[in-house]
């Protein structure tokens, strides 16, 4: 095991000495509210705000459903938005079985 445990092995003297000058942010965007509420935040390496998400007054629920991994297969296989086509299909058996108008 090594001695000198926390030796960095740098001269932090020197870079301390330097300091920071305006010109070392000149490329650095400004961030503005914008970014923030896209942003996602995560808080001990965990996500628990996804910048985007559902559009206001979306009327979507998100649960735990467990579908046959064949069905599953059948739909991916549709390529993008096959959740939505499983939803519509849903939607449309509901509404012929008389569950839905």
């Amino acid at each position: 095991m090594n001695a000198r445990k926390g030796a960095l092995h740098s001269d932090l003297a020197k870079a301390d000495a330097r300091g920071v000058a305006s010109a070392d942010y000149e490329d650095i965007a400004e961030l503005i509210d914008e970014f923030f509420e896209r942003a996602e935040e995560y808080r001990g390496g965990t996500l628990v705000k996804r910048g985007r998400g559902r559009p206001a007054g979306a009327k979507k629920t998100q649960m735990n459903l467990r579908i046959d991994i064949d069905v599953i297969e059948a739909y991916k296989t549709q390529g993008e938005g096959w959740q939505t086509l499983m939803n519509d299909a849903l939607r449309d058996w509901a509404t012929r079985h008389g569950m839905m108008r």
